[in-house]
């Protein structure tokens, strides 16, 4: 064995000279280390993002209490706009990190969330703030959502193909995370008056739920967040190095010629497209179907589960598909989905909250099984191609599948506006979970398929 073949990697600048994760002497000595520092310091910063990206989702809920008035369809679209811009810029994203690698994406990226958060924390203070601002504000809030399409390619170019089932789920399921983490946090730290009520923190708000007077500081559920991320956003800067796969804007585009580029892309718009649409909507969801019965739950006591929930089930699906193989985890999660979203349907007519236990129960369910769809996807497709059309794939199945929260606050306006529930859409949901089903097993999971993975 050639010194070359023992020697672990090293670097020029920012850039590695080599790097051989499918050599075993190569990862022994060095490549293992650098590879997993660079996977927690990756997924703390996409962590941020996913909290950033959906700060909006837990703000909303709160801004007619306090004095804003919007109507429930302009709420949804404040919760949908994130959304958009999030699978926008994942389209721009997805092309990142092999024209200027991981160090620079990820640094300057994080450190490009604290425009919508600063933004956020003097816009909650001000109920006269026009809607046009706070939509602006919600579209610079996809900022975060971007963010994965260049962090999770990145991150399958580090790894041997037999760990990247499990380093991609820990990377997006503790990112994802951020999504439960920013729901649960939001409304207790918004209770209290952070620094002893420094003055440049902001003055209080007077929140007016169910006829109670209370006092709350909305604008700290913004503020907690910016030094977290300048802190991990330095850090990324000073710590990371970049693979050295590179390719320019034009030989990325060979993706689309793949047909199995397109099926991992309805796959994914399943699974993580469920899991953001839902995590973005369920507040306002539980607002708008179980808001008006007396007693009736705060939604931001129960919307942080879901998130919770399908993260967590992510993190531990991924080993499962290594072991077992992505596609047929993929088939029984869809298979869950589809039972799970027909369970919600029955539920979403309610007469009392008799049945909001059930309907709670059901949309949890429903996350669970996203989140393991989550992690299964992103096993089958670096075994579907090379290392940096695989990381290219990622990208652009996660840009689309991050318009889940744009289109599902779309179809949950438009529902309401129009039939008074959101029924039709849980049905809508479960006929395409089950077209996808079909699609998964006969290319991946059948016996005798062309592409097992």
């Amino acid at each position: 064995m050639s010194t070359h073949d023992k020697a672990g990697p090293t670097a020029h600048g920012t850039w590695l000279e080599r790097w051989e994760p499918e050599n075993p002497q190569f990862w022994a000595n060095g490549g293992s280390a650098l590879a997993w520092k660079t996977l927690v310091i990756t997924t703390l910063n996409l962590t941020m993002a996913f909290m950033a990206w959906f700060l909006v989702s837990a703000l909303v809920v709160r801004l007619p209490q306090i004095g804003f008035q919007f109507t429930p369809s302009q709420l949804f679209w404040l919760a949908a706009m994130p959304g958009l811009a999030g699978g926008s810029l994942r389209l721009v994203h997805m092309f990142l990190t092999p024209i200027y690698g991981t160090r620079h994406v990820v640094s300057l990226s994080t450190l490009s969330l604290l425009i919508p958060l600063v933004g956020w924390f003097y816009a909650v203070q001000d109920p006269t703030t026009p809607y046009w601002a706070l939509m602006l504000l919600a579209f610079l809030a996809g900022l975060g959502g971007g963010n994965f399409s260049s962090f999770m390619p990145s991150t399958s170019l580090f790894f041997p193909k037999r760990l990247q089932g499990t380093a991609l789920a820990i990377q997006a399921g503790i990112g994802n995370l951020g999504v439960s983490i920013v729901q649960f946090v939001t409304p207790w730290v918004i209770g209290f008056a952070l620094l002893g009520g420094a003055a440049f923190l902001g003055e209080s708000q007077t929140m007016v739920r169910n006829g109670v007077e209370s006092q709350i500081w909305l604008q700290n559920a913004p503020a907690v967040l910016i030094p977290f991320v300048a802190v991990f956003g330095i850090t990324a800067w000073l710590m990371l190095k970049s693979v050295p796969i590179k390719a320019n804007f034009r030989e990325q585009l060979d993706i689309f010629g793949s047909r199995h580029t397109w099926s991992m892309t309805s796959l994914y718009i399943m699974t993580f497209g469920g899991f953001s649409g839902l995590a973005a909507t369920f507040p306002l969801l539980i607002r708008q179907v179980y808001g008006g019965f007396e007693g009736a739950p705060d939604p931001l006591t129960w919307a942080f589960y879901g998130p919770l929930v399908g993260s967590i089930s992510r993190v531990i699906a991924g080993p499962i598909s290594d072991k077992f193989g992505g596609a047929r985890v993929t088939h029984w999660a869809g298979l869950g989905m589809v039972v799970c979203a027909v369970l919600v349907a029955l539920t979403t007519q309610p007469t009392s909250l008799d049945s909001f236990p059930l309907f709670v129960a059901a949309m949890l369910a429903l996350f669970f099984f996203a989140g393991v769809g989550n992690a299964s996807t992103f096993k089958q497709m670096p075994m579907l191609f090379d290392p940096r059309r695989g990381g290219g794939v990622i990208g652009f199945t996660a840009a689309i599948a991050a318009y889940g929260p744009f289109l599902f606050g779309m179809l949950f306006a438009w529902s309401f506006e129009s039939f008074g529930k959101a029924t039709p859409i849980f049905y809508g949901l479960a006929a395409f979970f089950a077209f996808n089903v079909a699609l998964n097993w006969w290319m991946y999971a059948r016996r005798g398929a062309a592409n097992p993975c």
